[in-house]
C-alpha cells in the first residue's frame, strides 16, 4: 500500500510539472509571435505620382488715381480712378537637357503685352522648347521674353508695379531661335535670330538679330544687350526704317537686405531716305528689405527725347520718380505706390484737356503668386 501511495504521488508530481511546462511553452510562443508582429516593418505608402512638369503663375489687380485725371502713359496702368484687372498667368515648364515653357495669360495686361487681340495668340505670353546638347550651350526655339531691359512683363518680377518708359517703349518679346553660351563660370553670351519684334508672325521681310554679353557673380550681374533689324518695309510714300537698340543692365546686391539696379538704353530709328531719330534713357533702382514682411522699392528714371518719339514734343525730356511699398502676406503682395512724372514741357493732358508738365499718380496693387 505504501508503495502504491508513493507511486501515485510521483505520478501526480510529474503530471503537474508537465502541465506547467506546456503552459510556459505556450506563453513563450505567444510572446514570440507578439514580438514578431511588433517589429514587422510597416508598409510604406506609395509615393504620390509627380507631374512631368512644374506649374506656377500669378494674378494681379490694382486701383489707380491720377491727380490730373490723366493715367500714366506707360504700360499696364492705363486707367484712372478705376479698379482694374491686370493679368491671370499660368506657366507649365520643365527643365533639363530637353525642356519647354508654355506661359499662358489673359487679362488687360496680357493683351497689351502679348498683342494679337481677338485671336488665340493673345493668350500666349511665351511658348518655347529648349535643348542643351552640352553643358555650355542651350538652344531655345519659339516665343520668349526679351533679353533687353531691367523690367519684365510679370508683375511679381518687378519691385515697382507701374512700368518705366524704357520698358514700355522697348521690346517685350521675340519669336525665333537663340543660343545661350556659358563661356566660363562667370561670363556668358547669347546670339539670336528673330521675327519682327513683339510679334509671333514675321510680317516685315528680313530678320532681327539679338545679342548679349554677360558677367555675373553671387553679388553682381552685368548685361550688355543689342537688338536690331528692319521695323518697316518702305514703299513709294515712305522709306525703310530699321531699329537699333543698345542696352546695359546691371544689378548689385550690396547686403542681404539692400540691392541696386541700373538700366541705360539708346534706341535709333535708321531711315533709309531721311533723317534718323532716336531716344535714350537711364534709370536707377534701389530696394531695401526692412523685414520679411516689408520691402521698399525706389526708381528714378530719365528719358531724353530729342525727336519726340515718346513724349510727342521735340527736344523733350522727362524725369519720373517712383516709390513702392511691398507688404508680403504669404503669397500675396500688397503694393501701395506713389509716382510723379515731370516733363521739360507741357506733355501730359489733364482732365480738362489742357497740357501740364507734371503727372502725379497713386495706386494700390495686389499680386498673388503661386
Amino acid at each position: 500500500m505504501r508503495v502504491l501511495k508513493y507511486t501515485l504521488i510521483l505520478i501526480l508530481f510529474f503530471d503537474t510539472m508537465l502541465s506547467a511546462q506546456d503552459v510556459a511553452t505556450a506563453d513563450t510562443s505567444e510572446m514570440g509571435m507578439a514580438h514578431e508582429v511588433a517589429v514587422e516593418p510597416e508598409t510604406e505608402p506609395e509615393e504620390e505620382s509627380k507631374l512631368p512638369f512644374e506649374v506656377s503663375g500669378f494674378v494681379d489687380v490694382y486701383y489707380g488715381h491720377s491727380f490730373t485725371g490723366n493715367p500714366l502713359p506707360t504700360s499696364f496702368t492705363e486707367t484712372d480712378n478705376s479698379f482694374s484687372l491686370g493679368m491671370a498667368n499660368l506657366v507649365f515648364s520643365r527643365e533639363g537637357k530637353v525642356g519647354f515653357v508654355a506661359d499662358l495669360a489673359v487679362g488687360p495686361r496680357a493683351e497689351v503685352a502679348n498683342g494679337f487681340n481677338g485671336t488665340t495668340l493673345s493668350a500666349i505670353k511665351q511658348l518655347y522648347v529648349t535643348y542643351s546638347p552640352a553643358d555650355w550651350v542651350t538652344l531655345t526655339l519659339g516665343n520668349f521674353g526679351t533679353h533687353v531691359g531691367y523690367e519684365i512683363i510679370d508683375a511679381p518680377g518687378n519691385i515697382n508695379y507701374s512700368t518705366s518708359y524704357m520698358f514700355s517703349n522697348g521690346p517685350f518679346y521675340h519669336t525665333g531661335l537663340k543660343a545661350d553660351f556659358a563661356l566660363s563660370e562667370n561670363f556668358g553670351a547669347m546670339i539670336g535670330l528673330f521675327d519682327d519684334t513683339d510679334s509671333k508672325i514675321d510680317f516685315t521681310p528680313g530678320k532681327h538679330v539679338g545679342a548679349q554679353l554677360s558677367y555675373s557673380t553671387d553679388a553682381v550681374g552685368i548685361y550688355l544687350n543689342y537688338i536690331g533689324g528692319k521695323d518697316f518695309e518702305g514703299d513709294t510714300l515712305a522709306s525703310d526704317v530699321s531699329g537699333h537698340q543698345v542696352d546695359l543692365t546691371a544689378t548689385f546686391q550690396a547686403t542681404e537686405a539692400l540691392g541696386f539696379g541700373v538700366n541705360a538704353t539708346s534706341k535709333t530709328n535708321a531711315v533709309a531716305e531721311g533723317d534718323n531719330t532716336n531716344w535714350f534713357g537711364a534709370a536707377l533702382y534701389a530696394n531695401y528689405a526692412f523685414s520679411d514682411l516689408f520691402t521698399l522699392g525706389l526708381r528714378g528714371e530719365y528719358i531724353g527725347d530729342p525727336d519726340g518719339e515718346i513724349l510727342g514734343i521735340p527736344d523733350g525730356n522727362v524725369l519720373s520718380l517712383t516709390a513702392s511699398g511691398n507688404f508680403h502676406v504669404g503669397a500675396l503682395t500688397i503694393i501701395p505706390e506713389f509716382r510723379v512724372d515731370m516733363a521739360s514741357d507741357e506733355a501730359f493732358p489733364d482732365e480738362d484737356g489742357k497740357l501740364a508738365k507734371t503727372l502725379p499718380v497713386v495706386l494700390v496693387a495686389a499680386v498673388y503668386s503661386f
